[in-house]
């Protein structure tokens, strides 16, 4: 798979993380900076993770400015008024899309974490290449939810951390039988359909009951 794929893949991502940070900083109450802080956050957020546990300084965030520039862009769109009116006539619009904008992102930024732990050395285990792939993934959405006082979507919400994990474990086994361009689609396909899924059939994972149902 080219590097202009992975750059096309890595926009993609970048857009879509956007969204999800801007939508939720309009949620808030926040001013066009704080959307946009929380949009360039939630979209860099986890790559800049990544390069610092593999070693990559300055984090690419940094080395190329696009992935900040698309970024802002695209929260600042978000809190256009035709946007906000679209948002505001229907509750399921903004709920359909942040589900596939948050699906879309941590599939693609899931497998673009261990294209990249690749590209760096190809002798690191299965767990760093997870790791790594799981917190680009999820990285950004936890440091949104942090600055917008949420509890992190990846503790409370139905399937997404495991989605991501489950996703770069299939990337990461198939990468050397496979071949990039295989494992990288189907890394992609298991993140996206497991968290459709997930908010189809509402599935989660187990909960231990508190102490005051006992």
């Amino acid at each position: 798979m080219s590097a202009y794929i992975i750059f096309v893949l890595e926009m993609i991502g970048t857009v879509a993380f956007s969204v999800s940070g801007a939508m939720t900083g309009i949620r808030k109450g926040m001013d066009i900076l704080g959307i946009s802080i929380l949009g360039l956050t939630t979209a860099v957020g986890g790559g800049v993770i990544r390069d610092l546990v593999l070693g990559i300084t300055p984090p690419k965030t940094f080395q190329n400015p696009v992935y900040a520039m698309v970024a802002i862009a695209t929260a600042l769109i978000v809190c256009t008024p035709w946007v906000q009116n679209l948002f505001s006539k229907r509750q399921n619009y903004y709920d359909l899309i942040m589900l596939w904008m948050d699906s879309v992102g941590l599939g693609i930024f899931t497998v673009v974490g261990i294209e990249t732990a690749y590209s760096v050395s190809t002798d690191f285990s299965l767990f760093l290449m997870v790791f790594v792939g799981a917190v680009t993934g999820v990285g950004g959405g936890v440091l949104r939810d942090v600055m917008a006082q949420d509890p992190p979507y990846i503790f409370v919400k139905h399937f997404y951390a495991s989605a991501s994990l489950i996703g770069a474990v299939v990337c990461a086994l198939l990468w050397e039988t496979l071949g990039q361009s295989v494992s990288i689609i189907a890394g992609v396909a298991v993140v996206l359909v497991l968290r459709l899924l997930a908010a189809k059939f509402r599935w989660s994972l187990p909960k231990p009951s508190s102490a005051e149902e006992e």
